[in-house]
């Protein structure tokens, strides 16, 4: 159990990277979905994402103000709508992706799992070779050496031999290989809801209630849109 500070609460976070694959969407869609659930998150967006994350939104993600980014950035929708959102962040701790001292980097450090959303080739490689060159893959190392639950959303394609021996290798380490692949069963009528599927997906291999998608009961045509 963490260390419980005057005020605080005993804590024990899902541990959320952010790599620098297109699919800042699906990021979002994920914390947000956390959040409801009621958990814990320790945030750790790496510097390739933040330029992601400018290209694809317009927004930037400042250590210095990481809370208001953070809010900005979760309040939209797939479609860059601000407002669609109200999320409340105070379950959230984010640490810097330079900060290798930080909590995440320690096996000690205890948390329930990682998910790495999106993930990219170069973080896919990082993690299966045990590079840890900054925090984000630090955390997924000892992630998968504490024997924790490690779900990683590759966001790619096509897919070389190279990534797909890395993504095997993920694998047989015990990680929960996700990709950013959409399914349409469900009904899909707004880019929002392909993004909510993939994001279910995520939770779904990490095991965190959730109610992003509509599930497949065995009946066709349950996912046909009404129009």
């Amino acid at each position: 159990m963490n260390p419980v500070k005057p005020g605080e609460t005993p804590r024990t976070p899902w541990i959320v990277g952010v790599s620098g694959a297109s699919g800042t969407p699906y990021a979002a869609a994920v914390l947000r979905a956390l959040l409801a659930a009621g958990e814990s998150v320790d945030l750790v967006v790496s510097r390739a994402s933040r330029l992601t994350l400018l290209d694809e939104t317009g927004l930037a993600f400042r250590d210095a103000h990481w809370r208001d980014d953070l809010r900005e950035w979760l309040s939209r929708g797939a479609d860059g709508k601000p407002g669609t959102f109200e999320v409340d962040i105070t379950g959230v701790r984010h640490w810097s992706a330079g900060d290798l001292a930080a909590g995440p980097s320690s096996g000690s450090y205890p948390t329930k799992g990682m998910l790495i959303v999106p993930a990219s080739t170069a973080c896919v490689a990082g993690v299966a070779l045990g590079l840890s060159k900054d925090l984000l893959q630090r955390a997924a190392s000892v992630t998968l050496k504490e024997r924790r639950t490690l779900v990683v959303a590759v966001r790619e394609t096509p897919l070389n031999g190279q990534t797909l021996r890395h993504l095997v290798a993920l694998d047989d380490a015990g990680a929960s290989v996700v990709p950013a692949s959409p399914g349409f069963y469900a009904g899909a009528t707004h880019i929002q809801d392909l993004v909510d599927f993939v994001a279910g997906r995520v939770l779904d291999a990490a095991g965190v209630e959730h109610d992003l998608y509509r599930r497949w009961k065995g009946e066709l045509g349950g996912g046909t849109p009404v129009r």
